[in-house]
């Protein structure tokens, strides 16, 4: 409730009487007063309330109210209370709207001491919804490219705080059709940062990997942030599927100088020499990983199991060339079922080259990666054929091979003519 003092001073200025040139210093006098013999938060708050409301009554010209309200909005913003900054400040938005086309400057003001009052109490999804209201095209306002890419890239990170990843990206694809005429160089690192947290959510793993370890190379970057922006990328490459895109992403951050002082390197490591990983170094490095990298998948498995039995599969089709399915399931610590499940998914996706015999139940391996087509059953019946085919053509030129020294060798022994 506004004090009897400024009550008393807005019934006299919104008096029919009282002069229109009279109006613009009394109402800056009576915020003056109001700002300099503030008592308590929630006093300023409910005198500002009542000056904005009689600032957007009828007894104002536009070109008067809008200085006024300025500089009314401008006070608002110095409420040192957050939750009484938060009343105003929605009060004075909600009085604002039937005449926002009028008061657009005032009303983007609002929304940002809104936006900022409310992450700073850690209400992100609210200062996301409050910025989103905020009109960007308009033709009594000007926005800037920047400013409006700033803005949208501000409300994707306050949704990714929220984990709302389908809100943020929708203002993040909004930023992305204006970030080539942006230059400065901190909102296009804002925007990538976005989009890779964006694509972790999403268990994009290598993409976001990729976007991540760019991120990691950014020279406006404190070198503790570029380190942290390595380690994501080399977790979520440890995340992704297995197969030779993932093998290639491995390599580069291998190859990543700053890789050996990472705490991941170990796990990286192994999975770039193609080594078996233990259950021990698994759950040391699932201690690291956030809630969404651990989220169940549609068969019950985590995304890290997945991961994991993906690589060792892919790690034993290097030691073996043919394994049992109970062999298998033993060194995966899965189910023979289970095991010849994962194997036959990864030769259908091109991720690893082999056949199934069922009958026999072993699994043969060509010892190496494929090249991450996917592959149809004629397309592994043919290739199977043709490895065949393959293998008797060498062992005929390898007998071959041997008749013909054993006769050279014969020949100059004995001197026979052939």
């Amino acid at each position: 409730m506004a004090s009897t003092t400024v009550t008393s001073a807005l019934a006299r200025l919104e008096d029919v009487s009282t002069p229109q040139q009279d109006k613009l210093p009394g109402y800056k006098d009576l915020l003056a007063n109001v700002l300099s013999n503030a008592d308590s938060a929630m006093s300023l708050s409910a005198n500002l309330t009542a000056i904005i409301d009689s600032l957007l009554s009828d007894s104002l010209g536009l070109l008067t109210a809008r200085p006024l309200l300025n500089s009314a909005v401008q006070a608002i913003g110095s409420i040192r209370t957050v939750g009484e900054r938060i009343a105003a400040g929605t009060h004075a938005l909600r009085v604002l709207q039937p005449r926002v086309v009028s008061f657009e400057e005032q009303d983007a003001m609002i929304r940002e001491i809104l936006a900022d009052s409310y992450q700073e109490s850690e209400e992100f999804l609210e200062a996301a919804k409050v910025l989103a209201g905020m009109p960007l095209e308009s033709s009594q306002r000007t926005v800037s490219d920047d400013s409006k890419v700033k803005i949208w890239i501000r409300i994707c990170r306050l949704f990714l705080e929220e984990d709302d990843t389908t809100s943020a990206e929708t203002f993040l694809n909004r930023a992305k059709n204006l970030l080539y005429k942006v230059e400065n160089q901190e909102l296009n690192l804002q925007f990538q940062l976005s989009q890779a947290r964006i694509l972790d959510a999403r268990r994009r793993f290598l993409d976001a990997s990729q976007a991540y370890h760019q991120v990691s190379f950014s020279s406006i970057l404190e070198e503790g942030e570029r380190l942290r922006g390595l380690s994501s990328a080399i977790v979520c490459a440890v995340l992704a599927p297995a197969g030779p895109q993932r093998s290639r992403t491995l390599a580069k951050l291998y190859k990543d100088e700053r890789a050996p002082q990472m705490e991941e390197f170990s796990i990286l490591e192994k999975m770039f020499l193609d080594r078996l990983l233990t259950s021990t170094e698994v759950a040391k490095f699932a201690d690291k990983l956030a809630p969404h990298q651990l989220a169940q998948t549609a068969d019950g498995s985590t995304v890290l199991a997945k991961a994991v039995v993906e690589h060792n599969l892919l790690s034993a089709s290097k030691l073996f060339e043919n394994i049992s399915t109970s062999e298998l399931g033993a060194l995966l610590c899965l189910d023979p079922e289970k095991a010849e499940e994962y194997a036959a998914r990864m030769f259908e996706q091109g991720r690893l080259i082999g056949r199934i015999d069922q009958i026999d139940n072993v699994i043969f391996f060509e010892g190496r990666e494929g090249s991450g087509e996917r592959i149809t059953t004629g397309q592994a019946i043919t290739g199977v054929a043709h490895r065949d085919l393959r293998n008797w053509d060498f062992k005929v030129q390898g007998i071959a091979e041997e008749i013909e020294r054993v006769a050279s060798m014969l020949q100059l022994q004995y001197q026979v003519c052939l």
